[in-house]
């Protein structure tokens, strides 16, 4: 099986799988211990010193270029025979590294929901705040009571001084949309400047935040190339527990015994990694051929996730290329019976087929509104297909199969169409956007050929109460039934939060290492 190996050759205390969004938080926090044995195995690629350049340009989304050696993709459906990839970060950062920079925070709703499902008042908004806090550095706003002026990721809001982003800031007053400047408050939802991970232009990933400057740290560890194949469980008078890992470096196998395992590969990964090592349902696992080490039926059994479609409009002169970031404003409007700002309208100042190729202006091209329905739904499902862990699982979205779902897309699309047929938008476009006037039946046909997702998965590993089978760790992340296995990323939210899950994904980092403290 390879040889045993960990930091200077020792046994570490803790191992953390992914030195992502949560990963990359995990471990600066707890390495801080000087007494404390950290090692980080990141399948991806670990900088030296800095990260390239074109990986930090706010004014691009890494991870909307194809084949990019920082990302991976996970083959997927999003309706019955509609495929698609998911794309997610590999390497340092994870997805920090290559999403676009929105950094906004979850809603009281969304703690309220957490925190009830997990039976844990850490995951309350009055708890959580603090970290909230601590994660940050407001450039914007400086320290307070609700932000945070000294943490690691810098925030910025964007300017909303370009003219498709004043624009739409205008037309959102016209049709009579509530402001909300703060979106990292927990005010009324409205129309305001984003919040990002990022500084005058220069992305700021969790790699960069938190590890560079401490990879150093004699306690700490960091290995960049090496896959996690599985995780090595025994059973014991005291019961089942993860004694380690078995990876791969420069094609060598190697067992690596460890105090205790933290999965931080991510929604996708995590939940896939303890599939494969026997950890989950047990009818997916034997249809898989994989022996069932320990039945955890929650794992991989419902995802959550926003879906999403694009709502196009053509400029009537040549727009200037944005400056700091290539988003603009947001706007959150609440459809009709839904929760408090579930429907969401983001600008892109960067025509997609600009975000595909990596360049900031395409001449002519038309520029977009990217809108979603944040309402948390989870009727994803994620299954292992085979005991080889490079075979990708089967992950299916299921959007679109409640009326509801479809109901709010339609509202959502509409309210963008408006936007761009307002007064303010008048001498900015050519024209409506489409969809124009389509009824219905007509609109949720266009939806379907045109759907696409937030990238925001969730609960694949859903937090809650022991002896739950909708659960499968507790509020602190540690696996049910599994001693010294926890998992910390955003797979243990149980629902995907009413603003996309960046920000959330680094309080996890901060929530489960102050447990693990």
């Amino acid at each position: 099986m390879g040889h045993r190996s960990g930091p200077a050759g020792g046994r570490p205390d803790v191992l953390i799988v992914g030195a992502g969004g949560a990963g990359a938080v995990l471990a600066a926090r707890l390495s801080a211990d000087p007494g404390r044995s950290v090692l980080v195995l990141e399948a991806g690629p670990v900088p030296v010193g800095a990260f390239p350049a074109d990986l930090l340009d706010a004014r691009l989304v890494p991870g909307a270029r194809p084949g990019l050696s920082a990302t991976n993709a996970y083959p997927a459906e999003l309706t019955s025979g509609r495929p698609y990839l998911a794309v997610r970060g590999r390497g340092l950062g994870g997805s920090t590294t290559v999403n676009g920079g929105y950094f906004i925070r979850a809603r009281e709703a969304d703690f309220a929901r957490w925190a009830a499902a997990s039976g844990d008042d850490r995951w309350s908004y009055a708890k959580a705040l603090p970290l909230l806090r601590r994660l940050e550095n407001d450039l914007d706003l400086g320290h307070s009571g609700l932000h945070g002026g000294t943490g690691p990721i810098k925030v910025r809001r964007t300017s909303l001084t370009h003219p498709a982003a004043h624009a739409f800031a205008q037309a959102a007053r016209e049709l009579g949309h509530a402001e909300e400047a703060d979106k990292n408050a927990q005010g009324p939802p409205g129309f305001g400047p984003v919040p990002l991970n990022a500084d005058r232009g220069v992305r700021i990933n969790t790699g960069a935040a938190y590890l560079l400057d401490v990879i150093s740290r004699p306690n700490l560890t960091v290995r960049g190339d090496c896959t996690v194949r599985s995780v090595l469980l025994r059973r014991g008078p005291g019961g089942l527990r993860a004694a380690g890992v078995l990876a791969v470096r420069d094609g060598r196998a190697e067992v690596i015994e460890a105090g205790r395992v933290v999965l931080c590969a991510g929604a996708f990964g995590s939940a896939h990694l303890l599939q494969v090592s026997g950890i989950g349902p047990a009818n997916v696992l034997a249809a898989a051929g994989i022996e069932v080490v320990h039945e955890l039926p929650a794992v991989g059994a419902a995802f959550s996730d926003h879906p999403q479609v694009v709502v196009e409009w053509t400029p009537a002169r040549t727009l200037p290329e944005p400056e700091d970031s290539w988003l603009a404003g947001a706007l959150h409007l609440s459809s009709g019976g839904g929760e408090d700002g579930d429907l969401e309208i983001l600008q892109s100042l960067v025509p997609l087929a600009g975000l595909v190729r990596g360049e900031t202006a395409v001449p002519g091209a038309p520029h977009a509104f990217l809108v979603s329905a944040q309402t948390p739904r989870a009727l994803g499902r994620l299954r292992a297909v085979s005991s080889d862990p490079d075979t990708p699982p089967r992950i299916c979205y299921r959007y679109l199969t409640d009326a509801e779902d479809r109901r709010r897309l339609r509202e959502a699309v509409r309210a963008a169409a408006a936007i761009v047929g307002s007064g303010a938008f008048a001498e900015l476009t050519t024209g409506p956007a489409e969809p124009a006037d389509l009824d219905d039946t007509a609109l949720d046909e266009w939806i379907a050929t045109r759907l696409g997702t937030s990238q925001h998965t969730c609960g694949t590993v859903p937090m809650g109460r022991s002896g739950d089978r909708a659960a499968a760790v507790d509020g602190r992340g540690a696996v049910h039934g599994v001693a010294d296995l926890t998992v910390a990323d955003t797979s243990i939210l149980p629902s995907a939060p009413l603003r996309g899950p960046a920000n959330s994904a680094v309080l996890v980092g901060e929530v489960i290492a102050a447990a693990l403290a």
